[in-house]
């Protein structure tokens, strides 16, 4: 069992009054993990440290920022074999998706060190002789970052690289359902040798997560909070970063839809859904819940996908045996067989499903309405639902009734077609013949409606953790009315 600490101001130290908590493998109930519980001091401690060091390290050049971030992505690949047993061991993850974390997050590092000089201004025409106007953008402060279990690396390298690069010090708070994973993340990111104090993280016992996060978001170093996770905890964020006037970008729940239209290719339309509602047992934000079927599509697409749903068997990541591992926790699983027998107790057919604990198999219903659950509620697991439409514009209604808008899909041959419904539907992102789940590092990632504001991704990122100010010049004398 791993035991660990905060990283505060460089060092890893204990929680006060050495308090912890524990973290269970989903699938055996042993415990795997043992991490500090911060109390408020210690995230006081945390951003006090974060905010001595922004000084200095605003001040350091791009390049000198750009070196450090390079070397924090070569540090995390060597970090994978770890990183990859502490997400089979605390989150039941397959190792295919835990080394597709690794990469990802790499990327997300190289990325970020070329964004370094990418932090431009401009200069604007005044109205006034002799005045040169400027706006240009700066590193805001200390950044408050939360990031998710279900995709730890990429999201909690997310959460922190964009910042480090904009010359931001940053404060991450860590998942309390996988403390070790980013525990890891955070020690390799160190490796490439910030200064103390640029990169702090403080762990915590899930009890104390409300009155943790509502003590970062009001302190008045914290300039910029970025949170990843659900609708109903990014609500609670937002509203928290509104009262104390600190902006935020939240990226939060989906359920995203896949329209597939009369002259789509099934064997690829069924390809995309198969690896998007199901990949990481379909605990990802992009996860497609909804396949919407125009016409005659519907029948033709359910015979190819049961055969491909069926295929898809869940086991212990750890033996490495099938293709999907274990929900996260019990709870989870047990919603999914709610969300399937209320499918099913209203008239849904089931394709394929089942599974024991928190191990489920893929599992698909066709015929779902509105009247069921699953039709309009985030399953987070490994289910979808195969909802008819009897054409293009019914089916971009029923992509578009639902409060989130993340990310979507559109499967045509006629693809300028299908670029035209693509643009209809009200998400984020879409992508035409291609799978929902999709994220690449230079890309704006972010949803509309319940599914968040802001974007991550690219030079879109700078805007997020920068101030945009203006700054004038005055030469020459001035005229003055009184």
């Amino acid at each position: 069992m791993e035991s660990l600490n905060l990283f505060i101001d460089g060092d890893h130290v204990p929680a006060e009054g050495d308090r912890r908590f524990t973290r269970d493998n989903p699938i055996t109930g042993e415990t795997v993990t043992q991490a500090a519980a911060a109390s408020i001091d210690d995230a006081t401690r945390a951003v006090d440290a974060a905010a001595r060091a922004f000084e200095g390290w605003s001040q350091t050049g791009p390049g000198e920022r750009r070196k450090k971030l390079l070397a924090a992505a070569d540090s995390l690949a060597a970090r994978a074999d770890d990183i990859v047993a502490a997400m089979k061991d605390e989150i039941g993850a397959t190792e295919a998706w835990a080394r597709f974390n690794v990469m990802l997050a790499g990327d997300m590092l190289v990325e970020a060190a070329a964004l370094t000089t990418q932090i431009k201004g401009e200069v604007v025409p005044s109205n006034r002789p002799g005045s040169t106007a400027m706006a240009i953008r700066q590193p805001a402060g200390v950044v408050l970052a939360m990031a998710p279990w279900n995709a730890p690396v990429i999201l909690g390298v997310r959460s922190i690289a964009t910042p480090l690069a904009c010359g931001n010090t940053v404060v991450m708070k860590t998942s309390e359902l996988c403390p070790r994973v980013h525990a890891l993340i955070i020690e390799a990111v160190a490796e490439a040798g910030f200064p103390k104090g640029v990169l702090n993280a403080i762990s915590n016992a899930p009890e104390d997560a409300p009155k943790l996060v509502e003590a970062l978001i009001a302190n008045p170093a914290v300039r910029r909070v970025n949170f990843t996770g659900s609708t109903r905890v990014g609500k609670v964020i937002g509203e928290l970063a509104g009262r104390y006037l600190k902006p935020a970008l939240l990226e939060l729940g989906g359920k995203a839809p896949m329209i597939v239209l009369e002259d789509a290719d099934i064997d690829a339309a069924v390809a995309a859904a198969g690896f998007g509602a199901y990949m990481n047992q379909g605990q990802i934000c992009m996860s497609t819940e909804r396949i919407i079927t125009v016409g005659a599509a519907g029948d033709a697409f359910v015979a190819a996908f049961a055969e491909k749903v069926d295929s898809l068997k869940a086991g212990d990541p750890r033996e490495g045996a099938t293709p999907l591992g274990s929900l996260v926790n019990a709870p989870a699983a047990d919603r999914v067989r709610e969300l399937i027998g209320d499918a099913v107790d209203k008239g849904a057919t089931l394709i394929a499903g089942g599974g024991q604990g928190t191990t489920l198999n893929a599992a698909a219903l066709d015929h779902v309405t509105p009247d069921m659950r699953l039709y309009s509620e985030e399953s987070f697991g490994p289910v979808a639902a195969v909802i008819r439409a009897g054409s293009v514009d019914e089916a971009v209604r029923i992509a578009n009734e639902s409060e989130f808008g993340l990310s979507a899909s559109v499967f045509g041959r006629d693809t300028m077609n299908a670029l035209a419904v693509a643009k209809r539907i009200e998400s984020g992102i879409c992508h035409v013949n291609g799978p929902t789940v999709h994220d690449e590092a230079q890309m704006p990632f972010g949803g509309v409606k319940a599914s968040g504001y802001g974007r991550f991704g690219g030079t879109w990122g700078i805007a997020e953790f920068t101030e945009l100010r203006w700054i004038t010049l005055q030469d020459g004398p001035l005229h003055y009315p009184i």
